[in-house]
């Protein structure tokens, strides 16, 4: 399926995603849903892409999902549209390869849920943050209520959702929803050094540290050291021997070994 919104480059086992209706300041509607599950299945399939950037074109990340498309909606409808963004949210956050948001404008509202999914936020000094959905008489629909407290604490997230207030970059920072703030000049430059940086470690072990850390925050911290003992076990099958004999070899791992 040829996608019009997502716009995708892979080089260097770095695949680039740009959503791009920037006309909407690339807000969430049918289309790019539709778009949404050829892409991350793509993804997921391809063996030449370690790690994913999602990122924005124009003013915006994101500015939220399509006002013009939720509006009218009856109840079942606004259930059915809340549960299937979490649904193609989750997708995202499930896909064994990391993910890295380059927020290089707007993310608001779905834009902020979207971002929220990824494992890793760099922002652009100018990007802005925020849930507005209460200036709409509704609350995130996205899973926004449930990842934001996770992400920021319990203050910071209700003072989000309940006040509907725009945050910067550096507030955003400081609050923990984003990891970095770079010049704008310098936002996906900084996103693949990240992603570089990662896709050089062992492939399994970073599926693994993802994997085990996002099921881990669903469970009682007796199980999440379970689940650890039992995946980190699983690597001395395959990339433990590889990554430990280079270390004491005094060399780089070639992870293609495993």
């Amino acid at each position: 399926m040829e996608r019009e919104i997502l716009k995708m480059n892979v080089a260097d086992g770095i695949a680039t995603v740009t959503i791009s209706r920037p006309q909407a300041l690339n807000a969430l509607n049918v289309d790019f849903f539709r778009e949404w599950d050829g892409l991350l299945d793509e993804v997921g399939r391809r063996d030449d892409i370690l790690v994913l950037i999602l990122t924005g074109e124009g003013k915006a990340f994101v500015a939220g999902a399509d006002i013009a498309e939720m509006s009218g909606k009856t109840r079942e409808e606004g259930t059915a549209f809340s549960l299937a963004g979490q649904k193609a949210l989750r997708r995202l956050e499930l896909l064994e390869k990391p993910v890295i948001a380059a927020i290089n404008g707007f993310a608001l509202g779905g834009g902020l849920e979207l971002a929220m999914a990824c494992d890793i936020r760099i922002a652009s000094s100018k990007a802005r943050f925020g849930q507005p959905e209460v200036n709409l008489g509704i609350i995130p629909g996205y899973a926004g209520t449930q990842r934001l407290p996770r992400l920021v604490g319990l203050g910071d997230a209700l003072f989000l959702l309940m006040t509907g207030d725009m945050i910067g970059a550096e507030d955003a920072l400081r609050m923990g929803l984003v990891q970095k703030v770079v010049e704008p000049e310098n936002l996906i430059a900084a996103a693949e050094e990240t992603a570089k940086t990662i896709a050089a470690k062992g492939p399994r072990a970073v599926r693994l540290a993802k994997s085990v850390a996002r099921r881990g925050l669903l469970m009682d911290f007796e199980s999440g050291c379970a689940l650890e003992a039992e995946e980190f076990g699983t690597l001395f099958e395959n990339e433990a021997v590889e990554g430990m004999r280079a270390f004491l070899e005094k060399r780089k791992p070639d992870w293609s070994r495993t």
